[in-house]
């Protein structure tokens, strides 16, 4: 589905109507293209860059401001969050009186990297923590009961991070010690019997930060425990230095690049390049990362080995390798998670395939795409979903039985609020439970509810539109040449990043080029380069190519011209740096 009406009825960019992957190519409006020029002329930027910034509603005076985000322009006054104060000062009390803290965490990589920063925090203070993290499969997502009440027994302060916001019942269960809650998932209409409930998704915030990860929420607690501190005239650990862990679980967890985001994720990665923290450090040898970090890395390399173990290992080995500050148990971890990584994409690339299978035979045209089956691993589910989600265009659930309870995963596209459907279907008796955010959920549900509670949520998301999406389109920032795709150009564009959720890396596209090699690499992924015929050559990489017909087309190109479509990147090779497309799209030329 296109985003206006005004793009629907603008001519296709370069004639594309149908691509390789049948998407119709949306090139800049009019409007965009003069204000790109206009900008150029002002700041002297190149115009690519222009066209970037232009796209993300930056204005001209605002272009340098924007291609240099810091934290001293950015960070939001902590106490804007409702319960702020109320929270810092009891973790702040529980420190003064060294009371035992313990730290319950999710087991995805937002979890893990709030539980770090908390534990690196107290560290630097000299304190501890007990590190708490659920098992997916025997206990769930969230806190429960019997953890919470044993947990209570022996610590004053329990700091739920990354969850918490719906656990009424858990929450109750800790008597005897205070609990104060850090996260960023949608809240109900009630909140659980807490200290403070920290969370800009609460129903009586206003949303400005809800663009905030659990880990930023954690962030800006310890920049306003630091304050507190400054206050009674003592020092706070260098927060700084615990950007990285704000990066990752930014990027790992999807949270849209805009605002204060862009400043944490810009200014991690520049702390993770430092190589200071022993498990990123190991857990990025371990991945093969032999660059400077970029937010690729985060989200594709990093962000799913932190997430193998709660997935399909122990739950909290990703928030050990995280917090630990011993480079033999950094090495020792990272190689653990590694592996499980590994089996990991073997028991996704499984259930992928069955989940497909059963849901091109339901139909794929609906509001929503879904499939649900026995044995499959509920650490993959929301990944399988997520491969559903983009096949398709389309929300989508994925859920696993055992015996007559499934539990389940969802990922939304732009527009539709997947996560206020499911906490309507929990409301109205059709999950077991359910929760999350518009574009990510969880659920559990009853076997002998499952279709009915498909059906309902189908009903749900139809009255947000989701049954008119179409394939979606392929916006593009504009046309390049080869010969003015250079490194420099590529390193003035990378300024307006970092990349992600909420801020695409622009898309360019190169008119009627000529293939002069091409080859499939490893078992579905295409390597080649092209050339307008005027002397300059780039070479393209196209993962995944072979799982549909775009690899075919370029490898058996017999000569024919074609419009390339994709990102630009800078490839780094045996000390030399040159450019590459990342090859998303393509189209006969002609």
């Amino acid at each position: 589905m296109t985003d206006t009406p005004d793009i629907a009825r603008a001519p296709a960019f370069l004639g594309v109507e149908t691509s390789a992957t049948g998407r119709r190519w949306i090139g800049p409006g009019i409007e965009d293209d003069r204000q790109s020029e206009a900008m150029a002329q002002q700041t002297g930027l190149p115009l690519p860059l222009c066209r970037t910034l232009v796209r993300r509603g930056v204005l001209a005076q605002e272009a340098d401001s924007y291609l240099s985000p810091t934290l001293r322009d950015l960070l939001p006054d902590p106490l804007t969050l409702k319960d702020m104060g109320k929270a810092t000062e009891r973790f702040l009390h529980a420190v003064d009186t060294r009371e035992k803290i313990a730290i319950f965490a999710d087991y995805d990589v937002d979890g893990g990297t709030s539980a770090a920063l908390l534990i690196s925090w107290l560290r630097d203070m000299g304190r501890q923590a007990t590190l708490y993290i659920p098992d997916r499969i025997d206990e769930g997502y969230g806190p429960n009961e019997p953890a919470m009440e044993d947990l209570a027994r022996t610590h004053p302060l329990i700091v739920c991070v990354d969850c918490g916001t719906l656990s009424h019942g858990p929450i109750a269960a800790a008597k005897g010690a205070d609990v104060v809650v850090l996260d960023h998932h949608l809240g109900g209409e009630t909140l659980p019997p807490a200290v403070a409930v920290v969370n800009p998704n609460r129903q009586d915030e206003s949303g400005d930060l809800g663009h905030l990860c659990a880990a930023g929420v954690v962030f800006l607690m310890l920049v306003e425990a630091n304050r507190q501190l400054r206050a009674k005239g003592v020092t706070g650990p260098n927060l700084m230095d615990l950007l990285d862990l704000v990066a990752l679980g930014t990027v790992a967890d999807v949270a849209p690049l805009i605002g204060v985001n862009r400043a944490f994720v810009r200014q991690g990665l520049a702390v993770m390049g430092r190589r200071q923290r022993p498990g990123i450090v190991a857990l990025s040898d371990v991945a093969g990362m032999d660059t400077a970090p970029n937010s690729y890395h985060l989200g594709f390399l990093l962000g799913p080995r932190v997430n193998a173990g709660g997935r399909i290992g122990k739950a909290d080995l990703g928030a050990r390798l995280l917090a630990t500050a011993d480079r033999a148990e950094a090495q020792a971890l990272a190689e653990i998670l590694d592996g499980l990584n590994k089996d990991r994409r073997e028991i996704e690339n499984t259930v992928r395939d069955l989940a497909l299978e059963q849901a091109e035979a339901r139909g794929m045209d609906g509001p929503l795409v879904w499939a649900a089956g026995d044995g499959w691993h509920p650490g993959v589910v929301g990944i399988v979903a997520s491969r559903l989600k983009e096949a398709t265009n389309r929300p989508a659930i994925v859920i696993g039985f055992d015996g007559d309870e499934g539990k389940g995963s969802g990922r939304s596209v732009s527009g539709i609020d997947l996560g206020a459907a499911i906490h309507r279907l929990a409301a109205e008796g059709l999950l077991i439970k359910g929760g999350g955010h518009r574009m990510a959920a969880g659920l559990t549900v009853a076997r002998d509810k499952l279709e009915a509670a498909m059906d309902r949520l189908g009903d749900l998301l139809a009255r947000q539109g989701a049954d008119r999406i179409g394939p979606a389109d392929l916006r593009l920032d504009g046309l390049l040449m080869p010969g003015a795709a250079t490194v420099d150009l590529v390193e003035q564009i990378e300024q307006a990043g970092p990349f992600g959720a909420g801020a695409p890396a622009p898309r360019f596209a190169f008119a009627d080029m000529q293939i002069s090699f091409a080859k499939r690499v490893g078992a579905n992924h295409l390597k080649f380069s092209f050339t307008d015929g005027l002397g300059t050559r780039i070479d393209s990489i196209a993962f995944g190519a072979f799982d549909g017909p775009l690899g075919p087309m370029i490898e058996g190109h017999n000569g024919a011209r074609f419009h390339l479509a994709g990102r630009l990147e800078i490839n780094h090779w045996q000390g030399r740096s040159s450019v590459q497309l990342r090859l998303e799209d393509a189209a006969p030329a002609g």
